[in-house]
């Protein structure tokens, strides 16, 4: 018994030329990675935030007696200086969107220098804190708090320097434009997530 052909099944085509080359915002899937370091770091800066109230309720002074507060100074300008960093970053997402490469390549010099000057101030932020991390569970848990947020430092230091070197040479294409864009997001939450922990950290001794 001779077997029957199955009808061919014809399949569509869609003309995809018309689309963007570049994109930016959730339709970009490097912003979806994006998201993901966000969830996941700022779910580390919970989880120690959460240890530093747990060891603050279970014991009887904070700081520890004969363990000295931390000074403001220096914490403070930094703060204010790591907020104030978001205009320039501001100015650098919006140039990207419009595809303005030469924007973007200053702004990414100015975003590079910020970072590494940003790693001076967090020094001094940790010889603010008045104790070292070995001294008591105080000393441990403010130095992990304080370096947990400088390890994001690193890593945004390294990336804008990375990518200002990339859009100063010729491998540079418009869909690193987007790669720009996701930069300043981090960078926002990595500003943004300073201020609740500086204020625990730094003030907090001082309220208690």
């Amino acid at each position: 018994m001779k077997r029957q052909e199955e009808p061919e099944v014809q399949r569509g085509a869609v003309d995809v030329r018309q689309l963007p080359t570049t994109v930016f915002g959730h339709r970009d899937p490097l912003w979806w990675g994006t998201m993901g370091f966000v969830a996941i770091e700022g779910t580390t800066l919970f989880i120690a935030v959460a240890s530093y109230f747990y060891l603050w309720r279970n014991t009887g002074t904070w700081p520890p007696q004969h363990t000295l507060r931390p000074s403001l100074l220096w914490p403070t300008i930094s703060l204010a200086v790591l907020l104030l960093s978001n205009i320039p970053i501001r100015f650098l997402a919006r140039a990207a969107r419009r595809l303005d490469a030469g924007a973007v390549k200053r702004w990414l010099v100015v975003a590079t220098v910020l970072s590494f000057a940003f790693l001076f101030l967090r020094w001094q932020d940790l010889l603010s804190l008045n104790v070292r991390w070995d001294t008591n569970a105080y000393g441990s848990i403010a130095w992990l708090t304080v370096g947990l947020h400088a390890t994001l430092l690193v890593a945004n230091a390294g990336e804008f320097a990375v990518f200002t070197a990339l859009f100063h040479s010729s491998r540079r294409t418009e869909r690193h434009l987007g790669d720009a864009v996701d930069a300043s997001v981090y960078w926002h939450f990595m500003t943004g997530i300073w201020a609740p922990l500086y204020a625990v950290v730094y003030l907090g001794p001082y309220l208690i």
